[in-house]
């Protein structure tokens, strides 16, 4: 079966994730980060890209772009793909995929979810874990907008919007991070499942056990069942939350 056609962006705004195959590591040290930040840098002074957010994590990716002209997205990837994975396989002396899949993208539509979005890309390291601040974490773009970043990414289309005084548009930028997300900006290329669907593949998933119990099970059974729904099903958080009760804000910490 072919892949559907790419949903093409009517603003020139996409959140593009990519993920190591069988999400394994796509940076193994501090060198790799900075290889592919400077692809990037590359990249969009070539295609006249806007960077506005990205976090590279150490086995996925996320990046929020807008492209100059229509459909340029495509190409955007591909030669950034192409170059890093290149790059990797020569270093460390490897063959074949890096990546997993093809990179997944959503369109953008309403400027009004950017903010939304950009929190939800620099969360990444919190909810993984892997750091207690945004502020902690080298490889994202929020020490950017803050003002200690490397200036790869677009922060004015942001922080305009904020306020015209970039001290205050930073103070509410700080203070609207600190606040929690709920906004489900997870991306599957699969097509949506009803509701039906999702509790059949709720009910498969954990042995035709009641939908309702897998609220009441240990934390880490019950969290290994959500990854699965979401990851491998492609369950929405608020599909999980609609149908099993459980609430969004523990739905999003599962990875």
């Amino acid at each position: 079966m072919s892949r559907p056609p790419r949903k093409l962006s009517q603003t020139g705004l996409y959140h593009i994730i990519y993920r190591g195959i069988n999400r394994q590591n796509i940076f193994e040290e501090q060198k790799d980060y900075e290889k592919l930040i400077n692809i990037m840098a590359d990249i969009k002074a070539e295609k006249s890209c806007e960077i506005y957010a990205y976090c590279l994590m150490t086995n996925h990716v996320h990046l929020f772009i807008k492209e100059k002209i229509a459909g340029d997205i495509m190409k955007i990837m591909h030669k950034l793909l192409t170059r890093y994975v290149g790059w990797y396989n020569f270093k460390y002396q490897r063959s074949g995929s890096l990546i997993g899949n093809r990179y997944k993208s959503e369109p953008v539509e309403d400027e009004r979810y950017c903010f939304s979005l950009i929190r939800y890309i620099h969360q990444n390291p919190i909810q993984a874990g892997i750091a207690d601040k945004f502020s902690q974490y080298p490889w994202s773009s929020y020490n950017e907008y803050v003002g200690n970043g490397i200036g790869l990414t677009d922060t004015e289309f942001l922080l305009s919007m904020l306020s015209h005084d970039r001290k205050s548009a930073v103070k509410e930028f700080i203070l609207f991070h600190n606040q929690e997300n709920t906004n489900d900006f997870s991306i599957s290329e699969r097509k949506r499942l009803t509701d039906e669907q999702a509790k059949c593949k709720i009910k498969m998933v954990i042995n035709d056990k009641e939908i309702s119990g897998l609220a009441l099970l240990p934390r880490d059974e019950r969290n290994e069942y959500i990854s699965v729904l979401r990851n491998k099903y492609g369950l929405t958080i608020r599909q999980l939350e609609r149908l099993t009760g459980i609430s969004r804000g523990i739905i999003s910490r599962v990875r």
